[in-house]
């Protein structure tokens, strides 16, 4: 199976991006699934009901979530409703929408995907993401009911995203890790079949500070004093992620790439 994971969508320059390009990009690329990244698309905080619908009718599968899940408020009755959307399986108990789900793919074949916040350097403090993962991968195993399985792991330190690579070695296809809006390239495929990618990175303007206009943020690391809000950058978006194409009969990753497509980053084509 032909799969596409496309890191944190920053602010409108992602939003742009994505939407522009995705539906030619399946086509090209003959994806079978793409899963996004979701958590920063609405002004870089949070992803609200019409940015999500406007995603998803771009040919998004899944879109995952993260630490600012609900900071669009309306997402909390939005993600009840909408099946393609998953928050953290970690995140505060009682908490809308599901932390996985089971997804058709063409033929008859299914993509489990799940996420799991890290716990170091996180501001809040979440449940453990590795016996939450353990839980549900044993219920789901690969190359069984799901041909493929794909472990968003959202968290700050790259130690955290590692480990639970090697953890799901041999259980997941792909183990990404998201959050810090810088794209790794330590993209390989483990003794287990797993692919493995330290950070997708985000799809936005690189020309930036993680995304943000540059002039705040260094203000504040220069001065230590904040002047205004931070505001997503507006130039032209990379598109920036992983393709795998894994196996159907045992699930297990064959091929692994790394995608950094338009604006300031190189391009990759599967």
């Amino acid at each position: 199976m032909r799969i596409l994971f496309l890191g944190d969508v920053m602010g409108r320059a992602g939003r742009k991006a994505v939407t522009e390009n995705l539906p030619r990009l399946r086509d090209e690329w003959r994806l079978d699934f793409v899963v996004v990244n979701g958590e920063n698309t609405s002004n870089g905080m949070g992803l609200s009901s019409d940015h999500a619908k406007l995603l998803l009718d771009a040919g998004i599968d899944c879109l995952t979530l993260g630490d600012h899940a609900f900071d669009q408020k309306d997402m909390l009755q939005f993600i009840e409703k909408e099946p393609r959307i998953i928050r953290p399986l970690n995140y505060a108990k009682g908490a809308p929408g599901k932390g996985y789900r089971l997804f058709n793919a063409p033929g008859g074949r299914k993509v489990l995907v799940l996420q799991a916040l890290g716990q170091v350097f996180m501001k809040r403090a979440f449940d453990d993401p590795f016996s939450a993962v353990e839980n549900v991968l044993k219920a789901h195993p690969r190359g069984g009911l799901a041909q493929a399985v794909i472990v968003d792991m959202h968290c700050e330190a790259t130690s955290e995203k590692m480990a639970m690579g090697h953890f799901c070695n041999g259980k997941a296809s792909l183990v990404v890790g998201t959050h810090t809006h810088v794209p790794t390239g330590d993209a390989q495929i483990l003794d287990g079949g797993t692919g493995y990618l330290t950070d997708a990175g985000m799809c936005g303007d690189y020309n930036s500070v993680i995304g943000m206009e540059k002039a705040e943020p260094m203000r504040r690391f220069i001065t230590g004093m904040p002047k205004s809000r931070f505001t997503p950058a507006t130039g032209e978006a990379t598109l920036s992620g992983v393709f795998i194409n894994t196996d159907d009969r045992t699930g297990a990753a064959k091929e692994i790439r790394m995608i950094r497509s338009g604006g300031l980053l190189q391009h990759s084509t599967p």
